[in-house]
């Protein structure tokens, strides 16, 4: 068992830079078409309150934007077609999104090879014509000024590409031609509306990404290309083990991850030019596989935890990989947990990582206390609130004493997800885990996501708060001055046996 002591102090000054709501991450542009996708979004939404929306495929071939039309002439003309684009952006705006645009994938037509990205095939090669890629690309951006407002979409921040320092995404990995690729594309996103902000170059981690980051600012510098933040993508997962289709690895742990990614914001400040530039983590989770059982569990939410209480000391922001599993890289998912990135299932079922992003978004007070289990805020009203976690893995009872300044009476709360409480995959698991569940039984699971409530009063007569996790889980907690508004004459105890 693990004892920690949690004792917030007024005037501590401890920062804490939460952008939990800055960004979440989505399956390709083109599955917004679809109905489940916008129902489990909007669910996400209504809890979480994220302020952008980032994902790939705005130009692949599903959204239908760059055509190749042959006159009777003979003559092939180049047309665009922004039909589906308005549709994804208003219902984006509609739940109080913004687009983070992602600019690629490469249009099959004006791809310049044949290779391709995922079951979905996204062209991952340059274009065979940069004046027609710079040209559509400046199109588009003209097409959604003109449709929504310069002041609104100059608010809307553009990324040059996703992982170029994967062959996989970029042809070769050849950073020269990604380089050719970023100066043609930031210029002409500056040419459609000046404001926007873009940059890149989006790497993942691995051997030689931190000289993918040196290298670019080092481009950026000597050629004047347009440049406003640096991206790149954080995940923990190190050598896998494969077991049919899924992958199974150890995790790198919280410190690590941090210290990666403040190497990066290192880098950066090193240049003059571009020192204090925000970077932002435009994709992060624990495993890289869309078929890693770890995002379905409790202990993804309390590793994602750890995350969220750190990575704003090294980022302007930062985006989850993914909202929901409505999504297709590796095919089509056939049951409702199959290690799938989303914050929610199949069916509108809540993951516990789900609810690790709605504790944070309410942390809205001013940061008393931060460690490594733990953040607390206060608000200007005295109430407190706080998010504690435990990984589980070598402390399965984590005990925490809170220690709230003052003998006042609160009124405290409690909402928590942990092993075996809380936990739709549980429930699937004891079921059997069938293939195809019955509507009934896809409401059970959606009902068993919902975190366990509780509520006491603490300090003054109460004594002090003990909070304890049972294994991996989150608990939110809130605590604020007890105001008593008893109707005269009504006294539930009259029928409570439980005494």
């Amino acid at each position: 068992m693990a004892d920690w002591l949690i004792e917030p102090d007024k005037n501590s000054g401890e920062k804490f830079h939460n952008y939990a709501s800055f960004c979440v991450g989505t399956g390709r542009m083109g599955l917004a078409l679809q109905k489940e996708y916008q129902d489990e979004l909007r669910a996400v939404q209504a809890l979480c309150g994220f302020e952008y929306i980032r994902g790939h495929g705005l130009f692949s071939d599903d959204m239908a934007i760059y055509q190749e039309r042959r006159d009777p002439d003979g003559v092939t003309r180049v047309q665009y077609c922004f039909t589906y684009l308005d549709r994804v952006m208003d219902s984006y705006l509609e739940m109080g999104l913004r687009p983070f645009l992602e600019l690629g994938f490469m249009p099959g037509a004006l791809a310049s090879g044949t290779q391709t990205i995922f079951y979905w095939k996204g062209h991952t090669t340059p274009p065979k014509d940069m004046a027609k890629w710079t040209d559509l690309v400046e199109a588009t951006l003209t097409h959604l000024k003109e449709r929504y407002g310069e002041d609104e979409v100059s608010r809307w921040p553009a990324e040059v590409w996703n992982e170029p320092n994967l062959p996989g995404f970029w042809e070769n990995a050849d950073k020269e031609k990604y380089l050719e690729l970023y100066d043609a594309t930031a210029r002409a996103v500056k040419r459609a509306v000046p404001a926007m902000r873009v940059g890149g170059p989006a790497i993942c981690g691995g051997t030689g990404s931190q000289e993918w980051v040196r290298d670019f600012l080092t481009f950026c510098r000597e050629h004047s290309s347009p440049v406003n933040f640096v991206t790149r993508h954080a995940y923990m997962g190190q050598t896998p083990e494969h077991r049919g289709r899924y992958l199974y690895h150890p995790m790198c742990d919280v410190e690590y991850t941090v210290a990666e990614m403040a190497e990066t914001r290192e880098i950066i400040d090193s240049f003059p030019e571009y020192k204090d530039l925000p970077m932002y983590i435009t994709e992060f989770n624990t495993s890289y596989n869309p078929f890693c059982p770890i995002h379905d569990t409790v202990l993804n939410a309390a590793i994602t935890a750890g995350l969220l209480a750190r990575l704003g000391d090294v980022a302007r922001g930062y985006s989850y990989w993914t909202f929901g599993d409505v999504f297709e890289e590796m095919g089509v998912p056939t049951r409702p947990f199959h290690g799938g990135f989303g914050l929610m299932a199949a069916g509108n079922i809540p993951k516990p990582t789900l609810w690790t992003f709605a504790f944070f978004s309410r942390l809205k007070g001013r940061c008393v206390h931060r460690d490594a289990h733990s953040v607390v805020t206060v608000k200007e009203d005295g109430t407190w609130e706080g998010v504690v976690w435990n990984e589980g893995r070598e402390n399965k009872l984590f005990r925490s004493t809170v220690a709230l300044p003052g003998d006042a009476v609160m009124a405290l709360t409690e909402e928590r997800v942990e092993d075996g409480g809380s936990d739709p995959l549980k429930i699937w698991h004891d079921l059997g885990e069938p293939a195809v569940i019955s509507k009934e039984t896809e409401a059970l699971l959606r009902q068993s996501g919902a975190p366990r409530v509780s509520s006491r009063r603490i300090g003054g007569p109460h004594g002090p708060y003990t909070l304890e996790i049972g294994g991996s889980g989150v608990c939110f907690f809130r605590a604020r001055p007890l105001k008593e508004e008893a109707d005269p004459g009504y006294d539930y105890s009259y029928y409570d046996s439980r005494d």
